[in-house]
């Protein structure tokens, strides 16, 4: 049995396959039920008493050994295989077709404008989504009745009504401004919620890009000037601005800010509605209250204060009519703009 042991075993320690079809002979020769180790195991009962701790382990080391030779002849085989598929490559060959995705047009121009503002020295501010009713209106000077405040207006959450969905990114403005000191200058992108119809004009949630600059002796003037630098990097440097008077609860003066219709050149078109102007955005100087508000003595420093929907240029930009189009994932509408990226 021992002879026939150490001959199985220098059998097993010379075994060759070339192929996938050789090795699985082997296999089945050595290690399946009819094979050479199966007859030995069944040899085995008839082995005297004394001898069977010796052989037995004899045979277990012929079976693992088996076993390990057989796992490497296909390690090996395998590793050919793979190794004469990449030899065998045509690195000349055209690639199939892979369809590239593209960026989400409210990403592009979103991207675009805080490039711009960060060409003009502001960083960038985020904070959350879900907000309290204080960083939303509060510490924005709104008054305790204000219309924003109302249910038909916001976002509130049933279980916690001091808790709401932020309706603008003013409430980043006011988070930055709690804890840290002047000079301020920030822009604010991020995504806000109104409880409003949707519609092909109005959407539930849409996405801003607020800006903030807070120092000593900044004038209106500052204001205007960076307002049309950012213009005419957006919208080309024939671009025109005017600003008209509004109201905004955190800012003193307030204002409307229009663009020369980028269509027409201003001459007046359906567009514009014949005016030459489009409206962009809102800013003013930040109100005194809101500077004490969050912790900033007025008298000494003052700011200005932006605000622009990213859907509202997106659609100056590129007349995207229908709101409802940028929250669909309709592919054919997506795939005009790869060339934008």
């Amino acid at each position: 049995m021992l002879k026939r042991i150490q001959s199985l075993l220098e059998e097993v320690e010379n075994l060759q396959a070339s192929n996938a079809e050789e090795l699985e002979t082997l296999r089945i020769k050595y290690l399946s039920k009819k094979g050479a180790l199966s007859a030995l195991m069944a040899d085995f009962r008839d082995v005297p008493s004394e001898q069977k701790k010796e052989i037995g382990i004899r045979i277990n080391e012929l079976k693992t050994r088996a076993f390990d030779k057989i796992n490497a002849l296909r390690a090996q085989l395998e590793s050919t295989d793979s190794d004469t598929e990449v030899e065998g490559l045509d690195i000349t060959r055209t690639p199939y077709p892979i369809e590239l995705g593209s960026r989400h047009p409210l990403s592009i121009v979103k991207n675009e404008i805080i490039d711009i503002f960060s060409r003009l020295g502001f960083s960038l501010a985020e904070g959350p989504e879900v907000e309290d009713d204080w960083h939303v209106f509060g510490a924005m000077n709104f008054a305790e009745n204000h219309p924003a405040r109302d249910m038909q207006d916001t976002f509130f959450i049933e279980s916690h009504p001091d808790v709401i969905l932020r309706t603008h990114t003013s409430s980043v403005q006011s988070r930055v401004m709690e804890h840290t000191q002047p000079p301020i200058r920030i822009i604010c992108p991020g995504r806000v919620y109104r409880n409003e119809a949707i519609s092909a004009r109005a959407h539930c949630f849409f996405h801003q890009v607020e800006g903030l600059y807070v120092n000593k002796d900044v004038s209106f003037t500052d204001l205007k000037q960076v307002l049309l630098l950012f213009a005419r990097e957006m919208f080309g440097e024939d671009t025109q601005i005017r600003l008209r008077p509004s109201y905004f609860p955190f800012t003193e003066p307030s204002a409307e800010m229009d663009i020369s219709c980028h269509l027409c050149g201003g001459k007046g078109c359906s567009f514009c509605k014949g005016t030459g102007w489009v409206e962009i955005l809102g800013c003013g100087m930040v109100h005194p209250s809101v500077l004490e508000l969050n912790g900033i003595d007025s008298k000494i420093y003052k700011g200005f204060a932006f605000g622009m929907g990213v859907e509202r240029i997106t659609n100056l930009k590129y007349q995207v009519k229908d709101l409802r189009m940028f929250s669909e994932n309709d592919k054919r509408f997506l795939e005009e703009f790869t060339a934008a990226n």
